[in-house]
C-alpha cells in the first residue's frame, strides 16, 4: 500500500465478442508474454464449449461462475504484541473478482489430464459452474481458514 497517493484505477475496455468487462479482465489474466490474440482465442472457444454443455447464455454463465468463485472473507496476518494472528477480514469486491479470476486461471493451468488449454479451461469452467473443481476448492479452503480463526476477529482494524 502506497503512502503517497492512491493507485490509479485503469479503465478496461470490454471484450470484442461479448462486450463484457469481466471477460476482458479474464483474458488479461490468461494472457502470457503479451499474446492477447492467443488468450482471446482460448477464452472464446472455452466459453463456446461451456455454453454448448450447460444450455445458457455465455456471458450469463460466465458471470455465475465468477460469482461462485468470489470469496466473501479471507485471512490477513496481523502482528499484535510479538505474536502473529490470522485475522478474518471481508474482501473488497474488486479484490474478490481478481482472486476469483486468478484462481480460475491457475486451476485450469494446473490440470494435466486434458491436452489443450481450451479443454482444460472449459472443463474447469464447467466444474466451477457445478461448484466443484480446484478453483472452487480454493475458495472453500479460504472460507474454512477464516471460520477457524474467527476467535481473532477482534484484532481487525
Amino acid at each position: 500500500m502506497s503512502r503517497r497517493r492512491a493507485a490509479e484505477i485503469k479503465n478496461i475496455t470490454p471484450d470484442a465478442n461479448y462486450k463484457s468487462i469481466v471477460i476482458a479482465k479474464f483474458i488479461n489474466y490468461l494472457m502470457q508474454n503479451g499474446k492477447k490474440a492467443k488468450a482471446e482465442k482460448i477464452v472464446y472457444e472455452s466459453i463456446d464449449n461451456l455454453s454448448g454443455k450447460i444450455k445458457k447464455e455465455p456471458v450469463e454463465a460466465f458471470e455465475e461462475i465468477v460469482d461462485n468463485l468470489r470469496p466473501l472473507i479471507e485471512v490477513k496476518s496481523r502482528r499484535v504484541g510479538g505474536a502473529t494472528y490470522q485475522v478474518p477480514m471481508e474482501v473488497r469486491s474488486s479484490r474478490a473478482l481478481a482472486l476469483a479470476l486468478k484462481w480460475l486461471v491457475n486451476a485450469a493451468r494446473s490440470r494435466k489430464s486434458e491436452k489443450t488449454m481450451v479443454d482444460r479451461l472449459s472443463n474447469e469452467l464447467i466444474d466451477a459452474y457445478n461448484k466443484k473443481g480446484m478453483a472452487y476448492k480454493k475458495k472453500e479452503d479460504i472460507h474454512k481458514m477464516a471460520e477457524a480463526n474467527k476467535a481473532f476477529s477482534h484484532y481487525r482494524w
